[in-house]
């Protein structure tokens, strides 16, 4: 098949070709913000999930989606824009500009950039020389600058929802790897968006991460499962895998054999990228279409060689030989959660010895706690990677 015609898109926040099995979330997502706009009760979103189901597309077709409705919006990805408090007000910053550029001069709205610039003070006392570029009016004196960022945050979010009504518009703001946030800021965020959404003011924040975000959430606010719609982004049904399969290539005139569909299908256990990866792979592999069970044999060993030079192995490098030993370990014991002393025996150690390990690797990304006393991985198919890498002798 002609290469320079294939529809398949694997990569890091790729939009795929066809954005199979998300459509009630992203009905879910288009009600919300018509809801916020109309400032009445929306609760903001939480994506959970793990590596490699598509989170990060989604917070990026709900953004084209807000942005269509009229809302502004800004997207930022914790960890690659400094603290929380500095990427919250330079979103915020960029859509109060938007808002006074909007139509003629409003009061509410250089109020809130009034507030923005107290906001910014704090930064600049807390972080150091932060600069917001905010010029052209004075700080808002007593509000947003009491130095605890719970309160000043929330100060701030009230202050641009209001300007956001004055507008008759809405602000969206779409956070990606949410789970890397510090649990004070994480805090501060949850009690920004209740006192938004209190005031039913039209302020939604769309977070994504990974399910370790789960005990962030309540390790942070009582409150914060009523606060957010914690939506679990997983695997694709097998419907859903047919149809991101086959959509593309009929587009291009090719086709898959029931056969062939029903082993990649296995063989990615239904995770979008994977998918992408496969069906990548065997268009440049095979002589024609339609697409056979033997075409899909004959690809495995490159999609399997790309994925683990790629996805799988950029991870596992960054480990420390203790941590590798761990997952080989629970790769031994199975792909699902598996229960920590079990990992501990596998290894000849005790809980408490290898605890500081599983630890690490929480912090990591690399697994998470299902449940008290369990660990599961975060990147699907990784013990299948595990057994490849480090095979037992």
């Amino acid at each position: 098949m002609d290469p320079l015609t294939n529809p398949y898109a694997p990569g890091a926040g790729t939009p795929p070709p066809e954005l199979a099995g998300r459509d009630e979330i992203l009905n879910t997502a288009d009600l919300t913000i018509r809801r916020s706009q109309a400032c009445r009760p929306a609760r903001s979103l939480m994506l959970i999930g793990l590596r490699g189901v598509g989170k990060t597309v989604l917070l990026n077709r709900m953004q084209e989606m807000a942005d269509a409705l009229g809302a502004v919006t800004d997207f930022f990805e914790t960890g690659a824009n400094g603290p929380l408090a500095h990427a919250i007000a330079n979103a915020l910053r960029s859509a109060l500009l938007r808002l006074d550029r909007a139509k003629s001069t409003s009061r509410q709205v250089k109020r809130a950039l009034r507030v923005l610039k107290s906001f910014a003070g704090g930064l600049r006392v807390r972080y150091g020389d932060i600069d917001l570029s905010i010029t052209d009016v004075d700080a808002e004196p007593g509000m947003a600058d009491s130095g605890t960022l719970s309160r000043d945050l929330a100060d701030l979010f009230i202050a641009a929802g209001e300007a956001a009504r004055d507008r008759a518009s809405s602000i969206v703001i779409l956070i990606d790897e949410i789970q890397n946030l510090a649990g004070d800021d994480f805090e501060a965020l949850l009690m920004a968006v209740h006192r938004a959404n209190q005031a039913c003011l039209p302020v939604l924040v769309v977070g994504a991460g990974l399910p370790s975000l789960i005990k962030l959430s309540g390790d942070a606010r009582s409150y914060a499962e009523r606060l957010f719609d914690y939506r679990d982004i997983g695997a694709l049904d097998p419907d859903a895998c047919r149809r991101a399969l086959v959509g593309p290539a009929v587009r291009e005139g090719a086709a898959f054999s029931d056969d062939a569909i029903a082993m990649i299908t296995a063989r990615t256990g239904g995770y979008p990228y994977f998918l992408q990866e496969w069906g990548y792979q065997l268009w440049n592999m095979a002589h024609a279409s339609p697409f056979t069970a033997n075409d899909v044999m004959a690809a495995e060993t490159v999609v399997i060689e790309r994925l683990d030079g790629s996805f799988f192995r950029s991870r596992y490098e960054r480990l420390t030989d203790p941590q590798k030993a761990y997952l080989r370990a629970m790769a031994e014991i199975g792909p699902g959660p598996c229960r920590t002393n079990m990992v501990a025996r596998v290894l000849g150690r005790t809980s408490s010895q290898v605890g500081s390990t599983r630890e690490a690797l929480i912090a990591a990304g690399m697994i998470y706690s299902p449940r008290y006393g369990e660990a599961s991985f975060t990147v699907p198919l990784f013990d299948e990677f595990m057994k490849r890498v480090q095979p037992i002798s």
